[in-house]
C-alpha cells in the first residue's frame, strides 16, 4: 500500500546528485542562511510563500515538522480560490471565483510556484489534477494578442514559470504556448536589465524541462535545446567583472540555468557568480530573497523537483530567529533626482530635491518622504513582487513592457543599484537617480 500522503510529506527529500557544489568552506554560511529562512517560515504573522517552501525542500538540511506546518498554511491559502472542481471539460471562469470571493485569485506565477512546491512533497501519482487544469487555463487567459504581437497580461516571467510547473508535473502544454516563449526570446521581448536575466532563466528552465522530459516533438525539442543553450551563453556574456549576472538578485536564476543544463562544470561564469553570491549574502535579508538564492547554494535548480525522491532523513536544521535591525539615531539627507530623456520627455531632469530622512531610512522610505513633503510635485507607484516592491511609475510616467522602458535606479554618478528599493539604505549625502530607460 505504501506510506500515507501525510507521512510522505513529513519525510525530507533525497535530491538528485548535484553536478556542482559550492566552494569548500561555505557550508556554514549556507546552513545559517537556511536556518534564518526556516525561522522566518515559522512566523505565523507572515503570509506563506510557495517560493519559501521550495527553498526549504531543495535544501540539504530539514526540519520536517516545521516544513509540514508551512505546507498546511500554504494549502489553506490556496484552498479557497482553487478548492472547487472545474466544470465544463476541465475549464472554468475566473468570474466564478470572483463572484464568491472579494479576493483576487493568485497570479499565474504564484500558482505555478505552488504546484512546484506540491510536487516537492513527492506526492502519489497526479493528486493535483484540478490545480494543473487551472494553470493550463490560466496560461490561455494570461495571453493577449497574436503570437508575434501579443504578450502575457502578467509577464513572461510568470508565463515561463507556468510552463515550467506543468512540465515538472509531466503535463503537456499546447505547442502554441511554447512557441510564444520561443518567439519572445528570439525577438528580445523578455525584459530589461536584471529582469531580463530572471525571465530568460525561467524560460530556459522551462525549455530544458520540456526537452528532457520528452513532452514535445523531436523538431521542437531541438529548438528548445538550442534556445536554452543560447540563454546560457547570453548570461555568461552578461556577467560583470564582480561576477554578478544582471544584478545580485538575478544571479541565482542564471546559476539555476547553468545547473540545469549541465554547464556548471564547464562554464567559468558559474564559479565566479557563485563566489559573488557568497560574498554578498548580506544582500539576501528577506524571506523572498533568501528563497531565491538558497536552491543554488545547495547545488539545485527547480528542475531537480521533477526527480526528487522523498526518503527518511534525520531532522538536522534548527530555526534561527532574525535579529531586528539596530535603530540608528539621527537623520541624513539624500539627493533625489528624476530623469526622463528623449523620446519620452523634452526636459531631462524633472525633479531634484535634497530630502531629510531618518538615518536608517531605506530608498523606499526616501520616496515616501518625498511624496509626503511635496504631494503635488512627487508621486510614485510600485508593484509587489516576490523580491519586494518594484518601481513602476514616477511623476505620472509609467514604465510599460510594450514601450520597452523601465525605471532604472542609480547612485551618482552612474552606478546601477543592485538591491531593491525596500532593502537599499542610502548613505548620508548620497545622490539617487531614478531614470526612465529603454531596454
Amino acid at each position: 500500500m505504501g506510506l500515507p500522503l501525510v507521512l510522505l510529506l513529513l519525510l525530507p527529500a533525497v535530491l538528485p546528485a548535484r553536478c556542482c557544489e559550492p566552494p569548500e568552506g561555505s557550508a556554514g554560511a549556507v546552513r545559517a542562511l537556511s536556518a534564518r529562512l526556516l525561522g522566518l517560515a515559522g512566523d505565523p504573522a507572515r503570509d506563506p510563500d510557495p517560493a519559501v517552501y521550495l527553498a526549504l525542500r531543495l535544501a540539504r538540511q530539514h526540519d520536517p515538522r516545521l516544513e509540514q506546518r508551512y505546507l498546511e498554511r500554504l494549502q489553506d491559502a490556496f484552498r479557497h480560490p482553487y478548492g472547487r472542481s472545474l466544470q465544463g471539460r476541465g475549464h472554468a471562469r475566473w468570474d466564478a471565483v470572483r463572484s464568491t470571493s472579494a479576493a483576487e485569485p493568485p497570479h499565474t506565477g504564484r500558482l505555478a510556484l505552488y504546484l512546484l512546491g506540491l510536487q516537492a512533497t513527492c506526492p502519489p501519482l497526479s493528486p493535483h489534477r484540478s490545480l494543473v487544469t487551472w494553470l493550463k487555463y490560466s496560461l490561455e487567459e494570461d495571453w493577449t494578442g497574436s503570437r508575434q504581437q501579443g504578450h502575457p497580461i502578467t509577464s513572461y516571467y510568470q508565463y515561463g514559470l507556468g510552463v515550467l510547473a506543468l512540465c515538472v508535473h509531466r503535463k503537456r502544454v499546447r505547442e502554441e504556448v511554447v512557441r510564444r516563449l520561443l518567439t519572445a526570446q528570439h525577438h528580445g521581448k523578455l525584459g530589461h536589465g536584471g529582469n531580463t536575466v530572471d525571465t530568460e532563466a525561467v524560460v530556459a528552465l522551462a525549455f530544458t524541462c520540456l526537452e528532457r522530459r520528452r513532452l514535445v516533438g523531436t523538431e521542437m525539442a531541438v529548438k528548445l535545446r538550442v534556445a536554452a543553450h543560447e540563454a546560457s551563453r547570453s548570461m555568461a556574456k552578461a556577467q560583470g567583472p564582480d561576477g554578478i549576472i544582471g544584478n545580485i538578485y538575478s544571479t541565482p536564476w542564471a546559476l539555476q540555468v547553468f545547473l540545469a543544463t549541465g554547464k556548471c562544470q564547464t562554464e567559468p561564469a558559474f564559479g565566479q557568480a557563485m563566489a559573488a553570491l557568497l560574498e554578498n549574502l548580506a544582500a539576501f535579508g528577506t524571506a523572498a530573497t533568501m528563497a531565491q538564492v538558497l536552491p543554488v547554494l545547495h547545488g539545485h535548480s527547480y528542475l531537480d523537483i521533477a526527480s526528487m525522491d522523498c526518503g527518511e532523513e534525520p531532522d538536522t536544521l534548527t530555526p534561527l530567529d532574525m535579529e531586528p535591525l539596530a535603530e540608528v539615531p539621527g537623520n541624513k539627507t539624500v539627493q533625489l533626482v528624476v530623469e526622463c530623456p528623449l523620446p519620452w520627455c523634452y526636459e531631462l531632469r524633472l525633479y531634484d530635491r535634497l530630502l531629510p530622512v531618518p538615518a536608517a531610512a531605506s530608498l523606499l522610505d526616501v520616496l515616501q518622504a518625498a511624496a509626503a513633503l511635496e504631494p503635488r510635485d512627487f508621486r510614485f507607484h510600485t508593484q509587489d513582487t516576490p523580491q519586494g516592491p518594484f518601481l513602476t511609475e514616477v511623476l505620472g510616467l509609467e514604465a510599460r513592457q510594450e514601450k520597452r522602458n523601465y525605471w532604472q535606479i542609480l547612485t551618482a554618478p552612474n552606478i546601477p543599484l543592485q538591491m531593491g528599493i525596500a532593502d537599499y539604505r542610502p548613505q548620508d549625502g548620497e545622490t539617487i537617480i531614478l531614470r526612465l530607460s529603454e531596454w
